[in-house]
């Protein structure tokens, strides 16, 4: 079978291309000759993207005075810009800049890190899951949004550039791609998505190991309609405020 060849090859050696000159970023230096995610049927068809852009368009329409006061009260909770985009690794490994409404103090790198130096307990579980129960870098406003998980809406936006889906793996750095292993083939086949299996199965209450089982099964197992029925389940699982912090 393609896909077992595929994932029974070598691929510790990757880098990310610079991104010099607005050049796409694409990972490279796997030990094969081919691209492995190339073996990969992306993950989706046109349904799966024209559902994409008709439905983040119309929340967009619909939502947009709530995206003005939220901004409102960003600006009102601390100096900044509202947006904030992180770099993110792509379908094809293209970088994208992520966006989210900022929830964190415009210094934030700084704070986190010298919060970790101070705190061996935090630092053990931000290595372990990339997030902290008590983050000293998200501001009053910002906690709200992300409780609600308001913060993620302008990620539409990247939907409708077609850098993200309504539904995928969760969008992660390059650093992160380590802990998939050699799944990480399947993620490099789909477009990160604004929710999937992670988001509606507990998000930050999982490991990480749970997550890339989450986000390869949704890869290999991908229907239109477990599309859908993800959505559906978003609903409950943002109103619970499961694992969110």
């Amino acid at each position: 079978m393609r896909t077992r060849t595929v994932l029974n090859h070598d691929y510790t050696r990757i880098r990310a291309r610079s991104k010099r000159d607005n050049d796409p970023a694409y990972l490279a230096d796997f030990t094969d000759t081919q691209r492995p995610w190339e073996a990969f049927r992306p993950v989706g068809d046109w349904r799966k993207r024209a559902f994409d852009v008709a439905l983040a368009a119309l929340i967009l329409l619909l939502l947009s005075p709530l995206f003005a006061m939220v901004m409102v009260l960003i600006r009102m909770s601390s100096p900044g810009s509202t947006l904030y985009g992180h770099e993110r690794i792509g379908r094809g490994g293209r970088s994208f800049k992520c966006l989210k409404f900022r929830t964190m103090v415009p210094n934030g790198d700084e704070i986190l890190a010298a919060y970790l130096a101070a705190n061996p307990d935090a630092e053990e579980e931000w290595k372990a899951t990339r997030k902290l129960r008590v983050d000293p870098r998200v501001t009053v406003v910002g906690s709200v949004l992300r409780k609600t998980s308001v913060d993620e809406l302008p990620q539409l936006i990247n939907i409708l550039r077609g850098e993200m889906s309504l539904v995928g793996p969760r969008p992660v750095v390059f650093d992160e791609l380590r802990y998939y292993g050699p799944r990480k083939v399947h993620y490099l086949a789909a477009r990160p998505g604004l929710t999937g299996l992670w988001q509606v199965s507990g998000r930050s209450d999982t490991s990480y190991d749970q997550r890339v089982s989450f986000d390869c099964h949704y890869c290999e197992n991908w229907t239109f309609v477990s599309d859908l029925l993800l959505i559906v389940r978003t609903v409950p699982a943002v109103l619970s405020r499961r694992g969110t912090y």
